[in-house]
């Protein structure tokens, strides 16, 4: 059994890659090959843009694949067919941070271009062409939608009134000075199959075991591990300080007097929580990194 995997070409290539090596699976890419090798015999992955991955799905090139609900949405209004592709687990994880994408409607600062209904009969450049024309549509607005083979963000207000991009921050829109006037929709990574890998008992298995561990990663992704022990007259403030995933696991140690700690914590809150524990009188304080964390 080879079960035939899309990963995202381009801007989401490395996170996507970075994102399996946290899950256990090592992927080397060769530059010059469209076939990266991957350290699991069951699996064998292509490469394809993002914006393709859902046609190549549905067709059955590929048995499964990672893509935007932006593009998933984009194909499924072009082929006319929704319900194609199934979607095995959301990713929330982009090329640049652990979060969402927000695909908006931006305009230079300085138009006139206040919200959707001023751009009336004007110009929108986007990549995101048939989910734009279809927002316009559903507000009633006429414009004219343009494709845009990319840095869309340079094109007002010559080659286009306004735009719809996507972005993480913000930064690029507020670099060319755009503001923006409205989210068109909010997209994150999914893993989709088609139905006829589904129906195959051995891929469909396969397939949400790479699911549980992409999504175990993730949910470790920002946060470490700590262990200490603490005298069982210091536990209560010890605990007090202490912001756990669910909660603390207390053990009993050869002193009958003394516990361990074992907790997972958000990493950024390692540095003020540290002092704070050993003020409260604990010992032996270890952080320790995390790979995945199964809920």
């Amino acid at each position: 059994m080879k079960l035939k995997l899309g990963l995202p070409k381009g801007s989401l290539q490395d996170a996507t890659i970075q994102l399996f090596a946290r899950a256990g699976f090592n992927v080397y890419v060769n530059p010059r090959s469209y076939f990266p090798a991957i350290d699991d015999p069951e699996i064998e992955c292509m490469l394809f843009r993002a914006q393709e991955m859902a046609r190549y799905v549905s067709d059955g090139v590929l048995d499964a694949g990672l893509t935007g609900q932006d593009w998933i949405l984009e194909h499924e209004l072009g082929d006319g067919r929704t319900g194609v592709v199934e979607p095995i687990v959301d990713l929330v994880y982009a090329k640049q941070s652990f979060g969402k994408v927000r695909w908006v409607l931006a305009a230079p600062e300085d138009s006139d271009f206040k919200s959707a209904r001023d751009l009336n009969g004007k110009t929108i450049a986007t990549e995101l062409v048939r989910t734009t024309r279809r927002y316009f549509e559903k507000k009633g607005v006429q414009v004219n939608v343009e494709f845009s083979w990319g840095a869309t963000e340079v094109k007002p207000p010559v080659l286009a009134d306004a735009i719809v991009e996507a972005t993480e921050t913000g930064s690029t829109l507020r670099a060319n000075r755009l503001a923006i006037l409205d989210t068109v929709m909010e997209s994150n990574t999914q893993l989709i199959a088609n139905r006829t890998a589904l129906a195959d008992e051995l891929k469909k298995t396969k397939l949400e075991n790479i699911a549980l561990l992409l999504k175990a990663a993730i949910e470790a992704q920002g946060r470490v591990g700590m262990m200490l022990n603490v005298r069982r007259t210091d536990l209560p403030a010890v605990l007090g300080l202490l912001p756990a995933l669910q909660r603390p696991t207390i053990s009993a140690l050869s002193d009958e007097d003394w516990v361990a700690v074992n907790t997972i914590i958000e990493e950024k809150t390692v540095r003020d929580l540290i002092p704070k524990l050993k003020a409260a009188k604990a010992h032996g304080i270890v952080e320790y990194p995390l790979n995945k964390i199964v809920l």
